[in-house]
C-alpha cells in the first residue's frame, strides 16, 4: 500500500513543490519543483503583495495544483510563511488559490517554521551530538536553531529575510561600504535574542539551510572546475578559506558580475549580496569557523512529518 504525499513551501521568493511516493520500501521523490515568483518584489516592506507578483504566485499554484492532479497526490500540505503572513492581501491571495486550484493554504508562524526546518535539516543526516546552529536565510525572514541531532535547544525567527535587508540596505550597486556598516548596525539592534541564547555555549558548526548557502557552494565548486549538483546533494561542508573568498567577492560586485558569475541563479542575483553579509556578521559575531550546508530544509520537514504519522 502506498501513498502520494504533496508539499508545497510558499515563500517570499521562490514556491517549492515536492511529491513523494512513501510506502513499505521507504520514500521515493517523484517531482521536485520550483518557482522564483518573489512574491515580495516591490512591497515585502509595505507588508502588500504588488499585482505582478501577486499573479505570478497564482499561475505557480495552478502550475503546481496541475502537477499535483497529474501525480495523484493523495495527501497534500501547502505551507506559506513570512510575506504571507504579513501581507494585507495575504488572505484575498490564499482564497484566490482556493478557488482555483483547491490547494487549502496553511499560514505557520516563525516557531512553527523553524522547528519544521530543524526536522528537514536533521532528515539531511548532517546534526551531530555536538551543538549546530541551523540558519535559514529565506526572503522575509531568517530562521535560527540551536541544536543537536536529539532535540531543539533554542529557536527564534527574525524578520530580516535577505529580500527585506536588500530593500532596506541594497540600494546601489556595489553595495556601498555606509550600507554594510547600516546593515550591522540593524542586524546588532535585532538579534540579541540570538546572542543571548548563544552566549556561553560552544557552537560546533553553523549549518546553512537551502537557498544562499546552496549557491554559496555552487559557485565554490563550479570555480574550482569540480562537478556539482545541487540536486543531488544532501549537505556540503565548506572550507572556510573558500567561503570567506567567494562571500568577498559577492559583497564587492556588481550586478553584471554576479549575473556572469557561475552557480548564481537569477533569482539570487541580487540578494546573494545581502545573504552573504549576514552570514559573514553572524560568523563574526559567535566566532564560528565551521560551516555547513544542507540542501533539506522546511519543506523536506512537512514531508518527514507526514511520512512518519
Amino acid at each position: 500500500m502506498s501513498d502520494r504525499i504533496a508539499v508545497m513551501d510558499l515563500g517570499t521568493n521562490t514556491f517549492h513543490l515536492l511529491i513523494a511516493e512513501v510506502s513499505g520500501d521507504g520514500t521515493r521523490e517523484l517531482v521536485r519543483e520550483q518557482e522564483p515568483v518573489k512574491l515580495g518584489e516591490g512591497g515585502i516592506n509595505k507588508a502588500f503583495i504588488q499585482p505582478k507578483p501577486f499573479e505570478r504566485g497564482i499561475k505557480a499554484m495552478e502550475k503546481f495544483g496541475s502537477l499535483i492532479k497529474a501525480n495523484q497526490a493523495t495527501t497534500v500540505k501547502c505551507i506559506a510563511t513570512s510575506m504571507l503572513r504579513n501581507a494585507a492581501n495575504g488572505s484575498e491571495f490564499i482564497s484566490e488559490v482556493k478557488a482555483k486550484t483547491g490547494i487549502q493554504i496553511e499560514l505557520i508562524n516563525g516557531q512553527q517554521e523553524a522547528a519544521y526546518i530543524y526536522e528537514g535539516v536533521k532528515a539531511s543526516g548532517c546534526l551531530s551530538e555536538n551543538n549546530s546552529l541551523i540558519m535559514d536565510i529565506g526572503g522575509g525572514s531568517i530562521e535560527f536553531i540551536l541544536c543537536t541531532d536529539k532535540e531543539i535547544l533554542w529557536k527564534q525567527s527574525f524578520e530580516i529575510g535577505a529580500a527585506r535587508m536588500m530593500d532596506k540596505f541594497h540600494q546601489v550597486d556595489p553595495i556601498p561600504r555606509e550600507s554594510i556598516d547600516a546593515l550591522h548596525q540593524y542586524l546588532e539592534q535585532t538579534l540579541p535574542d540570538l546572542f543571548n541564547a548563544t552566549q556561553n555555549i560552544a557552537i560546533a558548526k553553523l549549518i546553512g539551510s537551502a537557498g544562499a548557502f546552496e549557491t554559496f557552494a555552487e559557485v565554490i565548486e563550479l570555480n574550482n572546475n569540480r562537478p556539482f549538483d545541487v540536486r543531488h546533494t544532501k549537505s556540503y561542508d565548506f572550507e572556510l578559506r573558500d567561503l570567506i573568498d567567494t562571500t568577498d567577492l559577492i559583497i564587492r560586485s556588481t550586478h553584471e558580475e554576479r549575473a556572469q558569475m557561475k552557480g548564481v541563479i537569477p533569482l539570487r542575483v541580487d540578494m546573494i549580496v545581502v545573504a552573504s553579509i549576514i552570514t559573514r556578521f553572524v560568523m563574526q559575531k559567535l566566532y564560528i569557523q565551521n560551516v555547513g550546508m544542507s540542501t533539506y530544509s522546511l519543506k523536506e520537514g512537512v514531508m518527514a512529518g507526514l511520512t512518519k504519522s
